[in-house]
């Protein structure tokens, strides 16, 4: 009876902790079908007429543009460096392994204003003309974090996949790109995809980083920002981040799913 009670008890906290979460963003998908440019409760109506005019509007449609470059760029750049910082930690011993795994996940942790100013004033204090707000200083500022999720993802599933695997490969005489091709790759696939989609959908909607590496570029969240201290395009504001949502729930259930593989070897 107890054992029921407590299974109860726990359930309830999880249903009120979800709804706690889940109710102001589903308010917000609600409000984009509002067909009144009137936020209130009840709604006047649903309608679909602010998508349309969201998607011709051109700084959103700009914004969006380089939110998905930005992102798409982060999460490359993330894959590379984070898969070999991960099989470097997990395969090998050396000095200063444990200092270099705290120094690869503190970005995480970090308040995203200190990480922007920071970048901000190394930005601003580098002669080299690229190094200017662009494009190219909001993926270095995005791969600060997204490096982390994905060093995250493949240092746990290399950790748990028997190294044995990889010693009989190279005892029947494959090389080292055989053995990551057929060995060390099938198995750490998903936890890459997986990875990938969680670094994109952190850098898509990330905004305090961008505002200090972006300049005076838009992506989407900064477009969302301005436009709601405005409030002269809130119905269109409520479709953005609308479509923001769904692009970041996606991604992460995806991911959610795919962790829980560990990883499928192919047949030659």
């Amino acid at each position: 009876m107890e054992a029921r009670a407590t299974r109860l008890s726990l359930g309830l906290w999880a249903l009120l902790v979800v709804l706690f979460l889940w109710i102001p963003l589903v308010l917000i998908c609600v409000y984009a079908f509002n067909s009144s440019n009137i936020q209130s409760w009840p709604i006047a109506g649903f309608s679909t007429k602010w998508f349309d005019a969201a998607w011709h509007n051109t700084e959103a449609r700009d914004a969006l543009v380089l939110s998905l470059k930005a992102g798409g760029l982060a999460t490359a750049v993330a894959l590379v460096l984070g898969t070999a910082a991960a099989a470097a930690v997990s395969r090998f011993r050396f000095f200063g392994r444990d200092a270099i795994t705290f120094l690869l996940v503190l970005p995480i942790a970090l308040p995203g204003v200190v990480t922007g100013i920071a970048l901000n004033s190394f930005f601003g204090q580098n002669p080299v003309h690229h190094l200017t707000p662009s494009l190219w200083t909001i993926v270095i500022g995005h791969s600060t974090f997204c490096i982390v999720v994905v060093y995250n993802n493949v240092v746990a599933r290399l950790r748990r996949t028997q190294t044995s695997l990889t010693e009989a490969s190279m005892d029947l005489g494959a090389d080292g790109w055989q053995t990551f091709r057929f060995i060390t790759f099938p198995v750490i696939s998903t936890a890459l995809i997986a990875g990938a989609l969680l670094a994109f959908a952190l850098s898509f909607d990330e905004v305090i980083v961008t505002t200090f590496t972006a300049g005076a570029q838009n992506t989407l969240p900064i477009w969302i920002l301005g436009n709601l201290r405005l409030g002269q395009q809130l119905p269109q504001v409520n479709v953005v981040v609308f479509f923001v949502i769904v692009m970041t729930v996606l991604p992460v259930t995806i991911a959610q799913r795919l962790t829980r593989d560990t990883g499928i070897l192919r047949r030659r």
